[in-house]
């Protein structure tokens, strides 16, 4: 993590004085370290040796400008899942040969985009279903286009043996994602038949936050064995596509790195012969998570006196609230929350809270907190921002990036009056 404390207490990311930062920018907001980012995608691409591949960086995990910027300058593709973040990858520098594009509901105007996109279109439409697949080639007659496409496998791997939350969990018979398996050879059919469609991958994803590879690679051998199938039906196949879901460690350990689901998968992909084909991942989290923080400012505490059969409560109320970071309400995640200036006073354990009328907008219990000043919590580069709210009225919240040990951008955080205005406007239309 490049996140450290220096010798007078101080918390830095990336080198640069959280203290400092939160003094001109404010809270809440989030900081992330560009550099240590760029750093997770070489040490990824490691894991190939000289094997052809692509590493599709999930966009949905964060697409903030400067990110996928930088991963685009490391060699990245992107996976994307709505024709918005199809705009981000272009507008940031990836090729639209080096993008695919998944998800279960693709509107006709965002195939179209697709289709269109450079010269030849997009690397891989990956559809998700048969009727998907007819709308596709239906899309691409009416342009007089070829559209490539990849079939995206559920491959059915049950959700106790991807070993995650249930709302992350993807490749199980029940998802809504992905070509049912037994749907398989009619969708292989199809698209040898379609005149206006080149079957060119099959691809899958099982789920996020893997933290052991056994899941992953029992998926990567069942799109082997379809890509074989493929080929022997005539398809000219061009890469296999094992997903992402990589897992971090965010405070209870996390054993596996991305790289050993590369290897693991790698020597699957040896041992059915299919060498030859690229191999595609599609991760989003295990770049970015570790690199961000979310700051914010002690708003106060509040107590609860024990009775004779309970002991004290104490809260910890901060600015940041489940509408900055959804995650610990939507998933029950725990991410680990730290003063960001190491306090002599007395620290004690807090159950952190947000601002938001809800009871979900609970951060945990979390221990060697000080009544006031500022806090990070941590582990949050990926699916922070972007899933964030203006629920309860509340702005945005800032972005700012930092590289080479200063600030290289910030996004300022939302003006309250300039919603509140939009809000209106939208009324007396």
């Amino acid at each position: 993590m490049s996140l450290t404390r220096d010798a007078s207490g101080l918390l830095r990311l990336g080198g640069v004085d959280l203290a400092d930062l939160v003094s001109r920018v404010g809270t809440p907001s989030y900081v992330y370290d560009i550099d240590a980012i760029a750093a997770e995608a070489r040490a990824l691409r490691l894991a190939f040796d000289d094997a052809v591949h692509l590493v599709a960086y999930a966009v949905k995990a964060n697409s903030a400008g400067p990110i996928v910027r930088g991963l685009a300058a490391e060699g990245c593709g992107a996976d994307v899942v709505s024709g918005g973040e199809l705009l981000v990858a272009m507008g940031c520098g990836i090729p639209p040969d080096r993008i695919v594009f998944s998800g279960v509901a693709k509107t006709d105007d965002e195939i179209d985009r697709a289709i269109h996109a450079g010269e030849r279109g997009i690397l891989a439409l990956q559809i998700e279903s048969i009727e998907e697949l007819h709308r596709i080639e239906a899309r691409a007659r009416a342009s007089a286009r070829r559209a490539q496409i990849a079939i995206r496998v559920n491959p059915a791997v049950e959700k106790e043996a991807v070993g995650t939350h249930a709302h992350v969990t993807t490749g199980h018979d029940e998802a809504k994602f992905g070509v049912a398996r037994d749907d398989v050879p009619a969708a292989l059919s199809l698209a040898n038949r379609a005149k206006h469609l080149d079957l060119i991958g099959i691809s899958v994803h099982v789920g996020s936050q893997l933290t052991s590879t056994d899941a992953y690679v029992a998926a990567g051998r069942i799109v082997f064995d379809l890509a074989r199938v493929a080929r022997e039906r005539g398809a000219s196949l061009q890469f296999v596509g094992t997903g992402g879901g990589f897992g971090i460690d965010y405070g209870e350990g996390c054993a596996v790195k991305p790289a050993d689901f590369v290897r693991a998968v790698r020597a699957e992909q040896r041992a059915f012969g299919l060498e030859a084909l690229s191999l595609h991942v599609e991760p989003g989290r295990s770049l970015v998570a570790a690199h961000g923080v979310l700051l914010a400012q002690v708003i106060q505490t509040k107590r609860a006196p024990h009775g004779a059969d309970t002991p004290e409560r104490a809260w910890l109320v901060i600015d940041a609230g489940m509408n900055d970071l959804l995650r610990p309400a939507l998933y029950q995640a725990r991410h680990r929350i730290v003063p960001v200036e190491a306090s002599r006073r007395d620290l004690r354990a807090y159950r952190v809270v947000g601002p938001v009328c809800e009871s979900a907008d609970d951060f945990g219990e979390h221990p060697d907190l000080a009544d006031s000043g500022f806090v990070a919590i941590l582990d949050a580069g990926a699916y922070g921002y972007t899933m964030a709210s203006r629920y309860n009225g509340r702005a945005l919240p800032a972005e700012v990036f930092v590289q080479d040990g200063r600030i290289v951008a910030v996004a300022e955080r939302e003006a309250p009056d300039a919603w509140v205005e939009g809000r209106l406007r939208v009324v007396e239309r």
